[in-house]
């Protein structure tokens, strides 16, 4: 039986657990909130949900949990979405001082707060590979986004599969000149079991981004398109 730990330190962790609970799935996993080295042992699958990254890895620390979560990364099945795509990241630009501890897990530098700050948060509709329903567009909701700013795969990881991006008519302003081919234009990627979105899928009401995740990373139902 899969059983998909949703980390509940910080962030939106309710919303996360409320999406896949409402899944209309062949196979249903149990979905419990990761708060102890003990919550996580029992997890095949885990998400790490929006917040404040910096104070996630600290909380993380100070409940023994960070080893816990680096060792789980490099086998099972792990989506980070805003905060959680920041721990997963290799290497982060504008960390606050005194650094960020990281999680890994997907080959990518990031930038914290990328796109501005709470004010200047957007909404713009996605186009998604692999979605269902895929020619209905995905509402991303970008709060104090991390920015993508390049991917570092070594030969010996699993390939990147970006999944969404911004069109360039839809960048932030003074940024529309991008080319669409820019690493800061994606916002939704897998690799291998990871999968890493830039916004918050879990503050709408639509479950395509957390059926994608438990279809193609954690119960294998479908391959990627």
């Amino acid at each position: 039986m899969s059983c998909i730990g949703i980390l509940a330190l910080q962030g939106a962790f309710s919303e996360h657990k409320a999406a896949i609970q409402r899944l209309k799935l062949p196979v249903r996993p149990d979905v419990i909130l990761v708060r102890t080295p003990d919550d996580l042992a029992r997890c095949t699958a885990l998400v790490i949900p929006g917040g404040e990254s910096t104070t996630m890895a600290l909380v993380a620390q100070r409940s023994g949990l960070l080893e816990p979560l680096r060792e789980f990364i490099r086998t099972k099945p792990v989506w980070g979405t805003c905060a959680g795509a920041i721990l997963m990241s290799q290497s982060v630009v504008g960390a606050k001082k005194g650094g960020q501890e990281l999680l890994g897990g997907i080959s990518i530098s990031i930038a914290r707060n990328g796109w501005g700050s709470q004010i200047e948060s957007f909404e713009v509709p996605l186009h998604v590979e692999g979605m269902k329903d895929p020619t209905r567009a995905f509402t991303g909701i970008f709060i104090r986004a991390p920015v993508v700013l390049s991917l570092t795969p070594s030969e010996a990881d699993p390939s990147i599969q970006v999944i969404a991006r911004l069109p360039p008519a839809l960048l932030p302003h003074g940024l529309s000149d991008l080319d669409e081919s820019d690493p800061r234009t994606i916002v939704a990627l897998r690799q291998g079991l990871h999968m890493l979105t830039t916004f918050h899928p879990e503050l709408t009401q639509d479950d395509r981004f957390h059926d994608y995740f438990v279809r193609h990373c954690v119960l294998g139902l479908e391959s990627p398109s």
